[in-house]
């Protein structure tokens, strides 16, 4: 039996409690929420799983040593401290993540410096040969994280962002992250129960996300490559294994997603994306615009949307807001609608009270999750007895 190892899973703000639930559903052992991350257990498998599975994880490390350190002196000895050899040939390419928190260091980059020639010089010591740096395609991606006096040393099994889904070729004007859409569509509770519809659709992220949550596909399942592809102990046969048992747990969904967007461009995109991500079974998107639309569909209605709030796009934005509230008053009843918008002010404007108000960032923006609850008839005959 392969042995279970103790895992970091990075996650947006606002995310740790989805993630866990992610997590202790996947069948991790001794989950831990913490901020912006949720520690677990698992074996060699469950990382692959993790990876291939996890909607709003951004990475998942594996973490392999700690020490103390207050200075140059302290770090690069603790560095020295973990046999290299032994995740690493001396042929092979590197590169370190360095984050740091501290009085003791000032700067990420010296730290990274620092740790690398800990590691090259080991290996110059030991073989008279060393790994060299490659920031753009390592075979081992290196996280050191120092926190005062307190150095982590973790191994990044994923790579790239594990918001790189794979799917996504074609994008708009800030287009929102594929971790932050899945986020934000697991906290309006979507899970495929009823008709959905994504009304500024862009290129198409919601739509892409909502199908794999609704038939159960597996996040990155069109995600070319994972940091553990490199390692020596690297598994394929077990990973095929991991890649089957989830694809046999996929399910059937019989409603409908719709996307739709004003712009033909965004139109296009979204339509090529779905389709790199194999889920034009499940999806249809149109050109047309939502202050022109009602609602297409009998029963309830699932809206999630990411409305412009770039300053790059040129709209009024008092009469924009506006215009979403008449548009789901007059057009969308029996329909649960939320949006993400990083404009607070222009919140005011939609002229709705929100059921729901959730904080999180889009990148450094902090942003508000909205949602609003509109009614067959009026919101009074729905109470009467």
């Amino acid at each position: 039996m392969e042995e279970n190892f103790r895992m970091i899973a990075k996650c947006f703000f606002g995310f740790e409690e989805i993630l866990e639930n992610e997590l202790r559903t996947l069948g991790a052992q001794d989950v831990e929420k913490g901020v912006r991350m949720v520690s677990f257990k698992g074996d060699k498998g469950f990382m692959y799983k993790a990876n291939l599975s996890l909607r709003t994880a951004l990475k998942v490390l594996k973490p392999i040593y700690s020490f103390r350190a207050n200075n140059e002196q302290a770090l690069y000895k603790g560095i020295s401290g973990v046999n290299w050899s032994k995740l690493l040939n001396a042929n092979q390419t590197f590169v370190i993540d360095a984050t740091v928190h501290s009085t003791y260091f000032n700067h990420s980059e010296f730290v990274s410096q620092k740790c690398k020639d800990a590691i090259v010089d080991q290996f110059r010591e030991r073989t008279g040969q060393r790994p060299s740096i490659d920031k753009a395609f390592p075979d081992l991606r290196i996280n050191v994280h120092i926190d005062k006096d307190q150095v982590s040393v973790a191994l990044d099994t994923s790579g790239n962002s594990l918001h790189q889904r794979g799917y996504r070729t074609a994008t708009n004007i800030a287009p929102i992250n594929e971790v932050l859409a899945a986020g934000v569509l697991l906290l309006s509770g979507w899970e495929g129960q009823s008709h959905f519809v994504d009304p500024m659709c862009g290129s198409g992220t919601f739509l892409a996300e909502a199908a794999m949550i609704a038939c159960n596909i597996p996040a990155n399942i069109n995600r070319k490559e994972f940091a553990f592809e490199k390692w020596k102990d690297w598994d394929n046969d077990l990973f095929d294994q991991i890649v089957n048992s989830l694809m046999k747990k996929t399910k059937e969904f019989h409603y409908t997603i719709k996307g739709f967007d004003k712009a033909p461009s965004a139109v296009n995109k979204a339509k090529d994306n779905i389709r790199n991500a194999n889920l034009e079974d499940y999806v249809t998107v149109s050109e047309d615009n939502f202050f022109d639309s009602e609602k297409a569909v009998e029963g309830k209605l699932h809206m999630v949307f990411n409305p412009p709030y770039d300053e790059r796009l040129d709209i009024h934005m008092e009469e924009f807001y506006k215009n979403i509230g008449d548009t789901l008053k007059k057009s969308y009843p029996g329909t649960n609608a939320w949006f993400i918008t990083a404009n607070l002010e222009a919140l005011k404007f939609v002229g709705l009270k929100p059921s729901r108000k959730i904080k999180l960032f889009n990148g450094s923006l902090e942003a508000r999750l909205v949602k609003y609850e509109m009614y067959e008839g009026s919101k009074r005959t729905k109470f009467q007895v």
